[in-house]
């Protein structure tokens, strides 16, 4: 059975979301919940018919979102530091944490390690498109400066997991670029096109529209680029919600046709909605790492525990030593 240490204490919101997010994972799945955290505080939100999957681990202190990332690997008290020493030592599967994501990040490449042949982990998430697919971006924060090489190893990761966790048997890759033109770009995308044309599954550079039209299943840029498209999306997702709603209460005809699109509205927020999918990956580590929103939602939390799960099932850290392997010969 599939072990998931969770930062229990490291949201926002404190521990209450978080054991409801566990809560509701342990309804649909059968897996062992490692909790993090202040036992006496955590446990009596436990009901007893959970009691045989949770293990709870003592833990006193949060890293604070206000400390640096660095400063992560010196308070071995943290919960974050406590989980990271579980997937290190074997004792569990994967982590789920929605607290400080810079220390989450330093921890688990400092003390879990890197693949073997990543020069550096990136941090995926998915992205709504037409047609009701995903795609995949990497990286969304974790590099804010990147070289060629670091680009390329990206998109080989990113392929591996559309593979492995998406399931999509030949996924298109793109880079990002401010046009779809050989020539665009800056000096490092230039030099990142001439090496990810290695790849079969690369088809050039893409466009910002692209990640939203389905034309591209994996779209590769530097963490920097990444989290500001991601930032900017959410944004707009959040605006165009309120432009609707608006929009509607101002007109009895669109009040009518509000009620006639119920539906289309529903489905258009499970797409665009960061709790379906509840965590992006820490790609290019040893182990499997979610990282989640420090406002994650139960139901966040919960998907992103089926992240881990499924991650740990999968053959994706193979896949990915494998490729780069092949490639570090060429």
């Amino acid at each position: 059975m599939v072990r998931v240490a969770i930062d229990a204490m490291g949201g926002d919101f404190g521990c209450e979301p978080i054991i409801n997010g566990v809560l509701q994972a342990l309804e649909e799945k059968s897996f062992n919940a490692i909790l993090v955290g202040d036992r006496q505080e955590i446990e009596k939100m436990i009901p007893d018919r959970f009691s045989n999957n949770i293990t709870y681990i003592q833990a006193n202190e949060m890293f604070s979102m206000a400390s640096h990332a660095t400063d992560a690997i010196k308070n071995k008290e943290t919960t974050i530091y406590k989980a990271i020493e579980l997937l290190k030592n074997g004792e569990c599967d994967g982590v789920v944490s929605a607290g400080h994501s810079g220390a989450t990040m330093s921890l688990a490449t400092l003390r879990i390690g890197r693949l073997k042949n990543v020069l550096r982990p990136a941090i995926a998430t998915l992205m709504p498109s037409q047609n009701n697919k995903k795609t995949l971006m990497l990286d969304v924060g974790a590099n804010v400066d990147c070289k060629a090489e670091h680009l390329f190893q990206f998109a080989v990761m990113g392929e591996a997991y559309a593979k492995e966790i998406l399931g999509i048997q030949s996924p298109k890759i793109g880079l990002l670029s401010n046009g779809e033109e050989e020539s665009k770009g800056n000096d490092v995308t230039k030099e990142a096109f001439l090496l990810l044309k290695n790849l079969d599954s690369f088809i050039g550079n893409v466009e910002g529209g692209q990640i939203f039209d389905g034309s591209v299943d994996v779209v590769v840029c530097d963490g920097f680029i990444g989290n500001l498209v991601l930032k900017t999306s959410e944004g707009v997702a959040s605006a165009m919600t309120k432009i609707i709603k608006t929009n509607i209460k101002e007109s009895f005809i669109s009040i009518i046709g509000a009620f006639l699109m119920k539906k289309v509205f529903k489905n258009i927020k499970r797409l665009v909605d960061y709790d379906e999918y509840g965590g992006a990956p820490l790609i290019g580590v040893k182990n499997c790492v979610i990282i989640s929103h420090g406002k994650s939602s139960p139901k966040a939390i919960k998907n992103a525990i089926f992240q881990a799960i499924k991650f740990s099932d999968s053959k994706i850290n193979n896949t990915i030593e494998n490729e780069l392997a092949y490639f570090a010969k060429q």
